[in-house]
């Protein structure tokens, strides 16, 4: 391994592990808590993120799985983590369900959005609010925060 591997790894946090779903080892980034979170989990808190959502829209299994193009047991597969979602099959959900897919990505791995948990729901709230705002009130955000924020080569 190339000392710039190692420097890569290190610069974001990762780390050596293990997962039962992966014949070898990967790098992940640990928690809040230290822990590397095992990818069924995050399939655990994906699918419950989805069946939370879907209630709170007043919408049973067999009224959301016809507009996904998919039967009640097979769209049930998506909301038990038997299935995997593609992330076209993510985008569909969210143009029915009315979410944004940051706010699904959140609740299976929030230690993306910070170094705490406080740093991260911050986050997280500020792009909710973000969303609320009139198209003016964003263009004119964004002119501010452009003023206030190096720019980079023109990124």
């Amino acid at each position: 391994m190339t000392q710039d591997l190692e420097s890569y790894k290190s610069a974001r946090g990762l780390v050596d592990t293990t997962d039962p779903e992966v014949d070898k080892p990967i790098y992940r980034k640990p928690g809040f808590d230290g822990k590397v979170a095992t990818l069924g989990d995050m399939e655990e808190l994906i699918s419950a993120f989805l069946k939370k959502t879907r209630e709170a829209e007043g919408l049973a299994r067999a009224d959301l799985a016809p507009m996904l193009g998919l039967s009640t047991p097979v769209y049930g597969r998506y909301e038990r983590a038997f299935s995997r979602m593609t992330v076209t099959r993510m985008i569909h959900l969210c143009e029915i369900l009315g979410f944004m897919p940051i706010d699904m990505l959140f609740e299976a791995a929030p230690h993306l959005w910070g170094r705490t948990p406080e740093e991260a729901e911050d986050r997280l709230t500020l792009d909710r609010i973000i969303r609320t705002l009139p198209s003016e009130a964003k263009r004119d955000l964004v002119r501010l925060l452009k003023r206030m924020v190096p720019q980079d080569n023109g990124s």
